[in-house]
């Protein structure tokens, strides 16, 4: 049996959401990105867009693309990323984070994530799954949720 490579932790700032529906010097880079990294078979992605009071987790089996920006081009809020969620990784990874985490349905995959995702992995057959940041914890409390949630590597992914 072999040992799956370790996926690497990535931090994709979206720019623009215009992103989305141009091709630019960055939308080519999220897509060399992708060629270059083991393909995943799960993403956590952990979004500064869901803003929470408390950590939230959604678990649901398909999310919603969330349009939570105005003011831009019809054509970008055409976009759809439908993704299978990952409800079994998100259970797991409730329990590895070493605080207090709810499960949240209201939200779904917003701009943050599709913006980046929808060039990296067009097919959109790759689950995602979502983490709030909480408003009321500092950045020393997000750095050690990221410590204790290694559910890929816990998990043989």
């Amino acid at each position: 049996m072999t040992t799956p490579a370790k996926a690497p932790l990535l931090f994709v700032g979206h720019g623009s959401p215009l992103n989305a529906i141009e091709n630019n010097q960055y939308t080519r880079g999220w897509q060399e990105i992708a060629g270059k990294i083991p393909r995943p078979a799960a993403i956590l992605a952990v979004s500064a867009h869901w803003y929470t009071d408390g950590s939230k987790l959604n678990d649901v089996k398909e999310p919603r693309t969330v349009y939570d920006m105005c003011g831009f081009p019809d054509d970008l809020y055409k976009v759809t990323y439908n993704v299978p969620g990952a409800p079994e990784l998100a259970r797991i990874t409730k329990d590895l984070i070493s605080r207090k985490v709810e499960f949240d349905h209201s939200w779904g995959i917003d701009h943050g994530t599709w913006s980046v995702l929808c060039k990296m992995y067009p097919e959109a057959n790759i689950p995602v799954y979502q983490l709030s940041l909480d408003r009321n914890a500092g950045a020393e409390v997000h750095f050690q949720i990221g410590l204790n949630c290694g559910v890929c590597e816990r998990q043989g992914y």
